[in-house]
């Protein structure tokens, strides 16, 4: 039997996590054959829930489980870890503006980005569920200098997968069918779902998405709309936010991530833009990736057409106006101290 390695889930005691910890456990995101120290952070009121959440765990009878450390202590929390679901966030409230939210969230990202730097493996993987995510990543990567930056990501994997699942149900075929479905940008209504480079295998031939499809005005009108407001959809439904659908997900990037993306498919992943697609540089940007030996890279010489060209400059937009904001209240933050 393999090592057993330490893996953090912040916000243990919610509603992401609730689903997300036992596909972990289960071994669906590091293997079947490798074992598991599931460490679960979250503040001290939620110590109570976070009880229960352990029992379960243990109730569960997890083979590839060995341990599990509860704690509200980020340097206990993030002590040793090799992966890191930061699903812990300040969510928005209502009346809440988006400056109130980062503002929140800036000082949570900063605390656990120092706790990274300090006690965490050098080759850690972080992955950033709480919202804003793409701006999170950011602000906890800037406080772990010692951790690689390419370490962090931000997930738009479910925006990913939504997408795909329109798609295949579009064109009547199974999800596995549907192939590199990209989120270009942010992770928020601004995101590119696009299409353009998607694969779809019917009948045992491979055609272009877009072919198949044959509708440009749905690719560029409703498609782009139901997946940039599903998590909307989702909560006017369901009363509460996506939790099953955001852990498979976050599964799913870090199980890519942790062992590579099949030859010729790409996945999404908020990631350091280092300007490629004329996208601001140095912000968390989703571009498709490949993925081998654990390190990701940004997919180049894609052909993007002028309404994708146009959508990109507006995630892009917005995600330099969120970093400014973010960058300002970290320093309104240290001129307080």
């Amino acid at each position: 039997m393999a090592e057993p390695i330490r893996v953090v889930v912040t916000g243990a005691a919610g509603q992401i996590a609730y689903s997300l910890l036992y596909m972990i456990a289960r071994g669906e995101v590091f293997g079947k054959d490798q074992p598991i120290v599931l460490h679960l952070l979250d503040i001290p009121p939620m110590v109570g829930v976070l009880e229960g959440v352990v029992m379960e765990l243990a109730d569960c009878a997890l083979p590839l489980l060995v341990e599990v450390v509860p704690t509200t202590d980020p340097a206990v929390g993030f002590k040793d870890v090799s992966a890191a679901f930061l699903v812990g966030a300040m969510p928005r409230k209502e009346g809440m503006e988006r400056k109130d939210l980062l503002s929140a969230n800036v000082k949570i990202f900063r605390t656990q980005g120092q706790a990274l730097d300090k006690f965490a493996k050098k080759d850690v993987k972080v992955l950033v569920v709480g919202n804003p995510a793409n701006t999170n990543a950011l602000v906890c990567s800037s406080y772990a200098p010692s951790i690689p930056r390419e370490n962090f990501s931000a997930m738009t994997r479910l925006d990913q997968n939504r997408a795909t699942s329109q798609i295949a149900a579009k064109l009547g075929v199974p999800i596995s069918a549907v192939k590199n479905i990209i989120i270009w940008g942010n992770h928020s209504s601004t995101q590119y779902p696009d299409a353009g480079q998607g694969k779809v295998t019917a009948n045992g031939t491979v055609k272009s998405v877009v072919d198949a499809i044959n509708d440009n005005g749905y690719l560029q009108g409703s498609f782009v709309e139901t997946v940039q407001k599903r998590g909307a959809a989702v909560i006017a439904a369901r009363k509460m936010s996506s939790a099953m659908s955001a852990a498979k997900a976050a599964c799913d990037h870090m199980h890519d991530w942790w062992n590579g993306t099949a030859p010729g498919q790409f996945v999404s992943m908020g990631v350091f833009s280092d300007g490629s697609y004329e996208s601001p540089k140095d912000v968390i940007f989703s571009f498709p990736v490949e993925i081998k030996n654990k390190q990701w890279k940004i997919v180049s010489g894609l052909t993007l057409s002028d309404f994708a060209k146009t959508k990109l400059s507006v995630t892009g937009k917005e995600l330099q106006e969120e970093k400014d904001e973010a960058l300002s209240v970290l320093d309104s933050n240290v001129s307080n101290l």
